[in-house]
């Protein structure tokens, strides 16, 4: 059986091409185990009043074999 685990990472990027990141604006948070708890987290660092237009989360999986 193959486990999941799940991170959420991002940050504060430089562009709108989100193709680098604000030096000291990254952040990765987990592992979580169960994708509601990452998806928490991502609109928690999301959704709060600090995050601009080019504050940016992702949701990653993991596969543990």
């Amino acid at each position: 059986m193959m486990t999941k685990r799940y991170w959420v990472i991002g940050g504060e990027y430089q562009g709108a091409d989100f193709a680098a990141l604000v030096p000291g604006t990254e952040r990765m948070s987990g592992p979580y185990q169960d994708r509601r708890k990452a998806e928490t987290e991502w609109t928690r660092l999301s959704c709060t009043p600090a995050a601009t237009a080019a504050t940016r989360y992702a949701i990653t999986t993991e596969t543990l074999r």
